[in-house]
Order: C-alpha cells, then structure tokens, then sequence
C-alpha cells in the first residue's frame, strides 16, 4: 500500500507539470482482475472535465490502446471506461508488479491526448505449484542432526499476500521443516534434520510438503519428497562462497563462461569426486544456462534479453561420490544492451484530408517508444523533406504532423510521409513507419462514356431478363464524387414505352431485355442511358444506344398454293398424252423469316409413281420426267416437301392429287368415268393378296410339321441310346442330306418368292427349298415379267387396292 500511495505522489507531480496542449493530464485507475466483461473501471466525465456526455461524441473521443490487444472499450453515451473482456494479470504482465495496462483517450477540435492508467490488481486465483510432483533427495545416515536440506520453492502466479505464505510438512520422526522469509517478500522452505537416520533402520522415507498462499479462501499446492537414506559418508562436501553474484550481457552468445563454482571435499577416493548440478530451479534457468558437471563451469546455453529476465536465481548442488550434498546460491543480473528499434505508434491520423485544409492543422499524432533503458531507450524522430508537412514536438516522446504548405489534391492526391526514429544507443537502431494521408476531392467532373455511341445485338425469341451488353463511364473524381448511378430516359418503342422493352442496372451499367423480341415486329431501337455521379451538385451525361435484333430460324415455310387448309384438295389434271419436261403445276411457298433463314428448297417426298413426276428445287415446279402411259394410275398422288437454309432448318409439306386423263372435253372429270382396264388391273390385285395369304399359310403348317417331326425322331435317339450297353456304341444312320437332327433345327434356309404379273387376272407364286418341288401358279394372261419380293408385293397389292376404292 506504501509503494502505491508513492505512485499516487508520482502522478500527482506529474498532473502538474503536463501542459494543456496537444498532451494533457494522465489518470490511474485501480481495477481487480478477472473482472467479467462490461464491467466498470471508471467514469471518464468527470476527470475529462466534460460537462455533458454529448461533448464526447461531438469530440470524436475514442480510445487508443498501447498494448497488442484491446482490453478496455469506452462508451460515448455515457463517458463510462468499461473492460471489453476479462484480464488475466498473470497471462498479462506474468510477474511483473505493478501490472499497468496504458490506453490513451484522444478528443479531437482541440485535440487532447490524456494518458489512462489502468492498474490491474492481483486476486487469488492461482494456487501454488511445485516444478514436480516429486522429489528426490539422498541423505547419508550420519548426517549430522539440524543440518539443513534446501527444498524447491513453490511458485504461484498471484502476487503479494495472495502469493506463497507458508510451508507445511506432513508429521514424522527424521524432519521438521523450516521457512525463511526474504528481503522480496518471498518464502523458501528447508529441511531441517532432528533425529538421526538410521538406513538399516529405515531406508526410504515419504514426506508430503504443502505450499499455502495467504489469499481468501487459501489455496495449497502439495509434492512428494522421497528421502534415500545412504551408507556412510562423514564429510559433506564445502563450497568456497555460499552465494556468487554475476554479471552478464544480454544476447551473450553461447558457451559464454558466467560463473564458476567451487567446492571440496575433506574425503579420499570417490568420496571426494565432486559433480556439479542445479538444485531446483525454474525453467527459465535450465533454457538459458548450462553447468559443466565437472567443472562446476556455468556457461550461457541459450537466448539471454534483458527485457524478459533482468536477473537468475538457482541453486547450485556438489555431491561427492558418497551421496553427500551441499548447495550454493548463484545470482546473474542481466545488463541491458540496444537491442530493440524504436517503435513508432500512431495515435491519430486524419485521411483523407481536405485539400482546402488551412496551415497548422494537425494531420497525425503519433509516439515513439523504445523497450531498452537508459540512453538506449532515448529517440528522436525526423520526416523527409520537400512536403507540404512538418512535425511538432510534444510531451512524453509524441509528434504532431501538421500541414505546412497549401494542398492541391490535382497534383498531388496522396502522400506517403516515412517517419524514422532513431534512437541514442551505441551502435543506433532506427525504425520507419510510413503514414499515407489522401488528399479529398471535389466534385468537378462529369461521368464520360467509353464510348460516343453503343450498339448491342441480340438474337430474337430471347429469354427476358437476358443481358444484351453494358454501357459504361468513368468519372475523374474520387471516391463519392466518382460513384456512377445508370438510368434510362423516357422514351418509345412501337408506341410503348422504352422501360417495357429494356431494363438497367443503376449500379454496373448493364442492359437486360425485359421481353421476348420478335424480329418480325421490332428490328432496331433506340434507348438513351443517362449517367449521374454521387457528388453535391451532381453531374451528369447521356449517350444513345441502338438495340438490333437479329433474326433466327423461328418461323417454317408456309405454303400458299395449293391451300393446305385441311379441305378436299383440288386435282390439277394432267393429259395421257403428255410428255417429259410437261409442267402440271408449281407450289408457291413462303417464309416470314429473312437472310438464309427464308431461302426455300423444294423437294419431291413421296409419289404414287417415283419416277414419273419431278419438282424444282428453287422453283417449285412439278414437271413430268418421262411421257405417261397407260399402265400409269389414274389417280397420282405427291407429297412436296418445302425446307428453309436455318440452322436448325424448319420444314412443312403439300399434298397434290394429280389425274391422268385423255382430254379435258369434261371440266369437273367425273370419277365414276374410269377406265375398264384400270378396274381389271385391281381385280389382279385382289386376287394376288389372296393368293399370297394362302402361300404364308401353307408354309407354316409346313413348318410346324418339320418341328413335330424332328421332335419324334429326338425322341426315339435317346431312348435308343438309353437302351444301348456300354461296348456298343450306337452310330446315327441318316441321310447325308438330311438336317442335324440334334441341332434342333433344319439344315437349310427355306425362302420363297412371288413373281407376279402385272395387269394379268392371274400371278405367279414359287416357294423354293431345298429336296422339295417347286409349287408354281402359271398366269392366264402374261403382260411382262415383274418380280418383287413377297413383302414388297403385298405392300403394293395393298396401296393399289386403297387407291381403287378410292377411285
């Protein structure tokens, strides 16, 4: 309580002597740690001299904390200083006391800096802990009585009354234990022997030490001791100094010699051999230092910073060769070296900054600190010349970067101000920080286009909400002034309005079709984007832009003539008499589409007659390809096919019914006026369909009579080979050429044909096979020699038929 009411005294001076400028008063603050989060450390109206919260906000008040993390956080509706999360001293100064956590609180028009210090006091949450949870220790049996054994002190986190108070020994015979206070406040135990050991006695004995701190409630923190009693040694090995006081540099490099210890022993042989080791000692101490066991040297093993320990405690043990122990005390302060680079801390920074800023306004506060002592922790700060900056000093190593000369954000729209700090050790160490402060604009620049004039093609039949393209602009301006909003302006399409057609995006130009667009209807348009920027006024500009739709194969050709409408169609008549190159009529198509996409290629599907009829594939012109005959039917029929060049192509087709006849004396060419031979020629095909059912099914009871034959003839084989003995074997006697009884089918393929005779009352039928005769039926009348396979017949035997009871 005494070193905090100095502290106070300290701060008190301090608050007088600050200047109300640029840095002003620092306040202490007292707050226990583990403290929740959105507690209470203090209100801050009072000592900023605030007399409405309103002031702290209208000031822009906001906390700056010098540590890596944030723990505090200020609320500018009530000036209360609130923790943003629990601290935890020991993970947070570890042993250093007092633990000072500093934040500074900025208020801006006039700028005020006040330094906060915020004291984080300890609370018993930690409980006191040995290095191990067991200990050896060798003592012979002729150890004289209160000779004292040095015990590992227990080390607690906590500090002050929360850190170790007292030892205790679990109850035996041999030892009572001892507790020494130190001029630090600190505690160690040792034990102290009282009745003397006897190893025939008691070989091993087990004691329990407990380490008890003062906190409410107390916490323990308990290790074993295991105590070997060894044969006898009557001389305890001497040190020359009971405690070694040394120097050292930080960062001395390893294997640099520290210390060495020495001690002797007044035994002969290996009762005299001493070998050096550490006692108990914290980790800290093995990482850095090593001991020559031999030698008794101590020599730097690893990475020695002032900054982390500013001295070493151990315990150094000698053992001779009996097992007899003694202990000394090694003490190493660190001295301080430059090893650390002055670190420059920026507090405030205004960016960006207005260009019409006045001189003397202050662009960026900041500090410069330096973690080693003395002269090696003393800087100065310096900028580069031939900027329109300056700095300023303030109190406790803070600089000010105020404007010196005016601004022009068109010559110059950001600086990068390099701060180099340097600081007063031997050799120096220098740090730069570089600031960047952006010169704010004005709005005076228009948007501009990229381009004076846009056209966008889209292909018609689109799905609306599709994206036709952008339009874009920039602006010179920055930030608020250069943000472009897009719009279309009013306008007409086809009598509609613009906004039914088109669509944009006010933020990245882009241009959407609402609707389908049909080529047939709209070909071209025209929309105009206007462009406006953010700033105060704002400004704009306009450019126009040409939708053109680009036609697709969306529309098949359309027949004109003959009519398509699903009515009898007429008969175009054509003259028996006519000759090759005759032209019977012309198919007249259109299409709505243009390009390729309605050029038309005619072409001739299907005709009662192939070859009799042709058609032009530009033209659509039905001509004869050779003189009619009389053997041609009456009644023609054609399927014209009409396909565009699209890709895909789109088709339709006409039918046409053409009539053969000898003359047009009869306009309307009656249909009961047909010709006798034409009425014979389909009494033929009558009769041939007839005859070529009874022929399909002769053969299949043919054939069903071969199956039941090879079935009866499987049969009999295999009860003949049931019947047969073993020395017999039976041998099939058939015909050579007879069929593989055992493949289950005949040997040949069976195949017929009907060969018929056109025009004739009678047709010819032969049904070949092999081994059997050929039934054939002889004509009445024989008009040529026309063979067509039996499908092939019926299908035209069938179609003559249709079209005579048509006729």
């Amino acid at each position: 309580m005494e070193m905090h009411r100095n502290k106070r005294q300290g701060w008190s001076f301090f608050l007088y002597l600050c200047m109300c400028g640029g840095i002003c008063e620092s306040f202490l603050y007292l707050v226990p740690e583990e403290k929740k989060s959105g507690s209470l450390v203090a209100n801050l109206l009072e000592d900023l001299k605030v007399e409405d919260v309103k002031e702290l906000s209208a000031r822009g008040a906001r906390l700056v904390s010098k540590s890596s993390k944030q723990f505090l956080q200020l609320d500018p509706h009530s000036g209360n200083l609130l923790l943003k999360d629990r601290i935890d001293r020991e993970g947070f100064c570890g042993q250093k006391d007092p633990c000072v956590l500093i934040s500074e609180i900025v208020l801006e028009n006039p700028l005020q800096v006040h330094r906060i210090e915020v004291q984080i006091e300890d609370v018993n949450d930690n409980s006191p802990h040995f290095s191990k949870k067991e200990f050896l220790l060798e003592i012979p049996e002729q150890t004289p009585l209160n000779t004292r054994f040095p015990l590992e002190s227990a080390k607690d986190a906590d500090r002050g009354e929360n850190g170790v108070q007292n030892y205790t020994l679990s109850p035996n015979d041999h030892f009572r234990l001892g507790v020494q206070s130190h001029s630090d406040g600190s505690k160690s135990a040792e034990l102290v022997l009282e009745k003397q050991l006897d190893r025939e006695e008691n070989a091993r004995l087990f004691l329990i030490l407990s380490a008890i701190d003062g906190g409410t409630p107390k916490r323990t923190g308990t290790a074993k001791i295991v105590i070997d009693v060894l044969d006898n040694n009557d001389n305890v090995p001497q040190f020359h100094q009971s405690l070694y006081k040394v120097k050292v540099l930080e960062n001395a490099p390893p294997n640099t010699l520290v210390a060495k210890v020495e001690a002797t022993d007044r035994d002969l042989g290996s009762n005299a051999d001493i070998t050096y080791s550490f006692g108990q000692v914290p980790e800290n101490v093995l990482r850095s230092f090593k001991l020559n066991k031999h030698t008794g040297e101590l020599i730097v093993a690893g990475t020695i910073d002032y900054e982390e320990d500013k001295s070493y405690a151990m315990n150094i043990k000698a053992t001779d060769g009996g097992g007899l122990s003694a202990y000394c005390k090694v003490v190493v302060e660190v001295q301080d070296t430059n090893d650390n680079a002055p670190e420059v801390t920026v507090t405030s920074i205004t960016s960006p900054f207005p260009e019409d800023s006045p001189p003397d306004t202050v662009a960026a506060l900041f500090s410069v600190t330096d973690q080693d002592s003395g002269d090696n922790g003393r800087t100065s700060c310096i900028i580069e010349t031939n900027l329109p900056f300056i700095l300023k000093t303030s109190e406790n190593n803070y600089y000010q970067l105020v404007i010196q000369q005016p601004l022009d954000r068109e010559g110059v729209s950001e600086y990068n101000i390099t701060i180099t700090a340097t600081d007063w050790g031997s050799p120096r160490l220098t740090s730069t920080k570089i600031i960047n402060v952006q010169i704010s604009d004005v709005n005076d620049n228009s948007p501009v286009f990229e381009m004076s004039y846009y056209e966008l093609p889209i292909v018609e039949n689109n799905i609306p909400g599709l994206l036709m393209g952008l339009v874009h602009a920039d602006d010179l301006d920055t930030e608020q002034n250069a943000k472009i909003t897009y719009s279309l302006l009013p306008g007409k399409v086809s009598d509609q309005p613009v906004s039914s057609y088109v669509s944009i995006n006010s933020e990245t130009g882009n241009l959407y079709s609402i609707r389908s667009l049909d080529y047939e209807q709209v070909k071209d348009f025209q929309v105009t984007v206007r462009a406006v920027d953010s700033g105060s006024p704002p400004l704009s500009s306009q450019v126009m832009v040409r939708v053109i739709v680009m036609d697709e194969n969306d529309n098949a050709p359309f027949i004109l003539y003959p009519l398509q409408n699903g009515t009898s169609p007429s008969n175009d008549l054509v003259p028996r008499g006519a000759e090759a190159g005759y032209l019977v009529t012309k198919v007249v198509a259109v299409d709505r589409d243009s390009g390729q996409n309605s050029w038309l290629t005619y072409e001739l599907l299907k005709a009662t007659e192939p070859g009799l009829f042709s058609v032009g594939a530009q033209n659509g012109e039905v001509k004869t390809m050779r003189p009619i005959h009389k053997r041609d039917t009456f009644k023609q029929k054609l399927i014209i096919g009409v396909r565009d060049n699209g890709h895909p192509p789109q088709s339709t087709s006409a039918t046409l019914s053409i009539l053969l006849v000898d003359g047009f004396s009869d306009p309307y060419m009656k249909m009961l006026d047909i010709p006798k031979e034409e009425m014979m020629e389909k009494e033929d095909r009558t009769l041939t369909m007839y005859l070529v059912i009874c022929l399909a099914v002769i053969s299949f009871i043919f054939l069903v009579s071969m199956l039941v034959f090879v079935a009866i003839k499987i049969q009999k084989r295999r009860k003949f080979v049931e019947s047969s003995t073993l020395n017999f074997p039976v041998v099939p006697n058939f015909p050579e050429n007879s069929g593989d009884v055992d493949a289950g089918s005949l040997s040949r393929a069976y195949n017929y044909e009907v060969c018929l005779a056109g025009g004739s009352l009678n047709s010819e039928f032969r049904f070949l096979r092999p081994l059997f005769p050929v039934f054939s039926v002889e004509p009445a009348q024989n008009q040529g020699d026309s063979r067509i396979s039996g499908h092939h017949a019926e299908d035209q035997v069938s179609s003559q038929l249709a079209e005579y009871l048509r006729a």
